[in-house]
């Protein structure tokens, strides 16, 4: 509740710093533009359909590029440092694009007047945006010195590690902090030899129901183990809670590198359960993907009728494939194709494709295969937001589970909305075994570890280029 109150906060602030910030910037426009226009009072000049509209639509402008900044993504965590430097970043970009758009629309000889303004309209946002921000932020930051705004958290082991990690979380900081509602006894790394003093809240069978009833905000894993095995599978089981998971540091070692520190003034936790893009570039992402997800399904509309009247002579059976796959944070979801194989093509069991010489695949379904067009019906995924253009692949649960058994750190691919095309595919291709699945998840974690909206763009450049190639078997 106090997320979402925060986050209103925010919004209104910014809304009003922007309109006040515009009001302000026409006042002083006014002195300047009045001499060579023969405008009579700054009330006509802002009645003008041109300044009014603008006026109007400004703030909702502002508010549209402070969310695509990512910074209304975490409203409890902020820092007045990371404010000014987010704000300043917004501000510029935001001018830059005003001026071009709104501003720079007459002869050459006012140009001296334009760049005064640029300036000044820099300074008014700046200065409206940073300061109402500020105070919020301050204001936050004096209930959680209080200990009135606390995350509630469930530590995940009973040892002396445990022990040591609630006693770091209950000093006090300027970062959000913690109210530890109790350990949790996760059985196999658990004795009572290494138990500490405070008994368990429940077992790790009872989670489920001690994160209902203490309404527990996020999970710390602190057992007392060097095993990896032992962890990632303990990691991986923590994901249908869809919580925040979060590791001491000193656990990093097991992760495959590329873990971002986003902030140098709280807790030495890491997320596991977060992803390498920036606040930004998740915004940007997701929204990118809808967009060209709505313009493919509205452009191939007609590939997308031929491919169902092929399928549908080609053999017997439905035209769509709908598999149930392991999604962002291990949410199950259905996924769809144009159907490649025989009807009934997996009636002993889940079966990987064999490549080119694989019985079941149909005389059209290996063409579509051949050029990637049975993926085509993803884009519907895209767009109900459970999969990415770009993205590790999803996997069924069957071979997740065989995945998991010889690599472990799989997990971590949970953490990103899996994607029609992936790094994997396009340097791998299909997999026909675990084995090769395994080989060909390599490269998915190279993903996660590198990701970037540069990166997504390259993985669509070879995508193509492996559709028009014929290369997709």
């Amino acid at each position: 509740m106090r997320k979402i109150t925060q986050l209103w906060k925010y919004l209104f602030a910014d809304f009003f710093s922007a309109a006040l910030a515009w009001l302000v910037f026409n006042g002083l426009r006014y002195y300047e533009v009045a001499d060579y226009d023969d405008i009579q009072s700054f009330s006509s000049f802002m009645h003008y359909p041109r300044v009014l509209s603008v006026q109007i639509i400004m703030p909702f402008f502002w508010l549209i590029l402070h969310y695509y900044s990512g910074y209304y993504n975490k409203p409890l965590e902020k820092s007045r440092l990371s404010e000014f430097f987010v704000t300043l970043q917004t501000v510029v970009i935001g001018t830059v694009i005003i001026f071009f758009a709104v501003l720079l629309n007459r002869m050459p000889e006012y140009f001296h007047l334009y760049y005064k303004q640029f300036f000044i309209l820099l300074l008014c946002m700046f200065v409206f945006t940073y300061f109402f921000r500020v105070l919020i932020t301050n204001q936050a930051t004096k209930k959680i010195r209080r200990g009135e705004w606390t995350i509630k958290a469930l530590i995940l082991g009973c040892g002396e590690k445990a022990l040591s990690i609630k006693k770091l979380l209950s000093k006090q900081t300027d970062a959000l902090g913690y109210s530890i509602v109790g350990f949790v006894d996760t059985n196999s790394v658990c004795s009572s030899q290494n138990k500490v003093l405070e008994d368990p809240v429940g077992k790790l069978e009872d989670l489920d129901s001690l994160i209902r009833e203490f309404k527990i905000e996020e999970l710390i894993i602190a057992i007392d183990t060097e095993e990896d095995k032992v962890l990632l599978n303990l990691l991986y089981s923590l994901y249908q809670f869809k919580l925040p998971v979060k590791l001491p540091i000193t656990y990093t070692k097991i992760l495959t590198g590329g873990v971002k520190i986003k902030t140098i003034t709280g807790l030495p936790l890491i997320d596991v359960t977060d992803n390498n893009f920036s606040e930004a570039e998740k915004n940007i992402k997701l929204s990118l993907d809808k967009l060209f997800s709505i313009i493919i399904l509205i452009l191939l509309s007609p590939v997308y009728l031929y491919l169902l009247i092929r399928v549908k002579m080609d053999s017997s059976g439905p035209v769509f494939l709908k598999q149930e796959r392991i999604g962002y944070m291990g949410k199950p979801f259905d996924i769809y194709k144009f159907r490649s194989m025989k009807e009934n093509a997996e009636k002993e069991g889940p079966l990987l494709s064999a490549g080119e010489e694989d019985p079941r695949v149909t005389k059209f379904g290996r063409y579509m295969r051949k050029y990637r067009l049975d993926e085509l019906p993803q884009f519907w995924n895209v767009l109900t937001g459970d999969m990415s253009i770009v993205g590790p692949r999803p996997e069924r649960k069957y071979y997740i589970d065989r995945i998991v058994e010889q690599a472990p750190y799989y997990y971590l691919l949970h953490n990103v909305r899996p994607g029609i095309t992936s790094w994997g595919m396009v340097r791998y291709g299909y997999a026909s075994a675990v084995d090769q699945m395994i080989e060909r998840m390599q490269y998915d974690i190279l993903y996660y570890e590198n990701m970037s909206l540069l990166l997504d763009l390259k993985i669509l450049i070879y995508t193509v280029k492996t559709i028009l190639t014929g290369k997709g078997i």
